[in-house]
């Protein structure tokens, strides 16, 4: 069966001064799926990034810090 590939287009670069020359800004909707099948396939390449930061807005991290703290009830 062939492989089928798919074309992911250049995200949307925003024109932000505080941006880091070589930073590229990204929905996280866009990059969610292809790290979800590089963690779930363990792609080796993942784990060249593991120490690298990622900025993400003010609300998403009070949203995951209010996640992390967060106990199913069973």
């Amino acid at each position: 069966m062939a492989t089928h590939l798919r074309l992911f287009h250049e995200p949307e670069v925003r024109d932000d001064s505080s941006a880091s020359e070589g930073m590229v800004c990204v929905r996280l909707g866009d990059l969610l799926p292809l790290l979800t099948m590089a963690q779930r396939f363990k792609y080796s390449w993942l784990k060249d990034f593991r120490d690298d930061e990622v900025c993400i807005t003010d609300d998403l991290y009070q949203v995951l810090q209010e996640f992390l703290g967060y106990r199913p009830s069973a």
